[in-house]
């Protein structure tokens, strides 16, 4: 595919995904300031190495893959700063989001919730979530299998502990 074109692709999939690669970062971080510096260095990110991409129809997955390891690369750098004399935040509560759902997916490791909200909240094939997270295809399914039957418990015993 030629350069122009392919790079032309990618950013008409970056416009068209926008709001949906915002809501797979804010799932990762949790804060809207962040998530939209996730997105905006992902998208970056993106444009840089648009001449990568080798399929069209994989392109949404690479986005995706994009933008959750961008989201992990900040909290990891998140976690080992240590912060002091820092006012807390003024909370404001998320109009979209299920309190009980997100609870519920804080109790999921990193791949669990990982595969759910590629899933649910970003809609992809097992397939495409195979290629965004680097597992075969049968790990994705009983690594999805096994994270609703945590959901599933987690949701249904209400404020119990994670295990």
């Amino acid at each position: 595919m030629k350069s122009a074109a392919l790079q032309q692709f990618v950013e008409d999939q970056i416009l068209e995904q926008y709001p949906s690669l915002y809501r797979l970062a804010f799932t990762y971080v949790k804060n809207p300031d962040d998530a939209m510096d996730v997105v905006q260095e992902s998208v970056y990110k993106a444009m840089r190495n648009a001449a990568q991409v080798q399929d069209r129809e994989a392109v949404r997955s690479w986005l995706c893959r994009i933008v959750v390891n961008t989201a992990l690369d900040l909290l990891r750098s998140r976690s080992r700063e240590v912060l002091t004399d820092t006012m807390p935040e003024a909370g404001r509560e998320d109009a979209y989001a299920d309190p009980d759902l997100l609870r519920a997916l804080d109790c999921l490791d990193g791949r669990e919730r990982t595969v759910v909200v590629l899933r649910y909240f970003q809609d992809l094939k097992l397939q495409e979530i195979a290629q965004v997270t680097g597992e075969n295809l049968n790990t994705v399914k009983t690594i999805l299998y096994r994270s609703l039957k945590k959901l599933r418990i987690s949701l249904t015993e209400g404020d119990e502990q994670c295990e």
